[in-house]
């Protein structure tokens, strides 16, 4: 199962969400890779202690399609959960892609070779709805809509919707959303409850049923760079992404279970 991890909102928590959910499953014992598609490399900063010992990222994989994507594949300090790395290299591949009648398909072709090993892909995807984001709902099986619980909250929301019915049309057909994560959520304010009934008004029962509060300690673990189970286990936050994880699995299941 690949899961694109998509909105090109800044701020809602992709990063957070891909890093402890990948992680969530790996501790229950499934096989997970993080796919760091974002210039910004945030995934990538959060697992690995020194990136900068990497010489290669997934940009060089994408613009060369001979380079196996297990060139950019690392172990992260949790097992089961490998990272494919990004840097700001990233920044060029839309500019260097332009023109390439399989642009929009090289990380789904760079993927294929290593997807039956795993249970899980998770795509960690940049803050914008270009040619990565593209290639990264192509690639994908579902896509996973992180909402955060303020007032600007659905700004955008049409354009990524747009952008997915898009691709499902043109390139990848199958392609769902398998969920919305209200993230950043405070229950001691009349705004946050407010916003999840508009959230719930357009999402319907995608919208999971745990909500990611605001918490310090998940701003915090990145710094340390680890995920939210090993740097404060017994935390909200930790609770929370480990129910979210279920969920993903309920989901997961229920889907198998209505394909003929």
């Amino acid at each position: 199962m690949v899961i694109a991890i998509a909105n090109q909102k800044g701020g809602v928590g992709k990063t957070t969400t891909a890093v402890n959910l990948s992680s969530a499953l790996a501790f229950m014992g499934y096989k997970v890779l993080l796919v760091d598609t974002d210039p910004q490399a945030h995934s990538t900063i959060s697992c690995l202690n020194d990136p900068s010992n990497y010489d290669r990222s997934l940009y060089d994989v994408l613009i060369n399609p001979q380079l196996p994507i297990t060139s950019v594949l690392v172990k992260t300090n949790i097992p089961g959960l490998d990272l494919v790395i990004s840097k700001i290299s990233m920044a060029k591949l839309e500019p260097t892609l332009i023109g390439e009648i399989d642009g929009h398909f090289r990380l789904k072709d760079a993927l294929q070779p290593v997807r039956e090993q795993y249970d899980f892909i998770f795509i960690d995807t940049p803050p914008t709805l270009g040619l990565i984001t593209v290639n990264s709902l192509v690639a994908a099986d579902s896509v996973l809509i992180p909402i955060q619980s303020s007032y600007l909250c659905l700004e955008g929301t049409d354009d990524l919707l747009e952008t997915i019915e898009k691709v499902k049309r043109v390139a990848n057909p199958g392609l769902n959303i398998i969920g919305v994560i209200i993230t950043l959520f405070d229950k001691r304010t009349n705004l946050s409850r407010d916003v999840v009934k508009r959230i719930k008004q357009v999402f319907g029962p995608k919208v999971f049923r745990t909500f990611i509060s605001k918490s310090v300690k998940l701003e915090e673990s990145p710094a340390y760079k680890e995920s939210i189970f090993t740097y404060a286990p017994d935390s909200v936050g930790a609770y929370q992404y480990r129910k979210i994880a279920e969920e993903i699995l309920e989901r997961v299941k229920n889907e198998k279970n209505r394909t003929p």
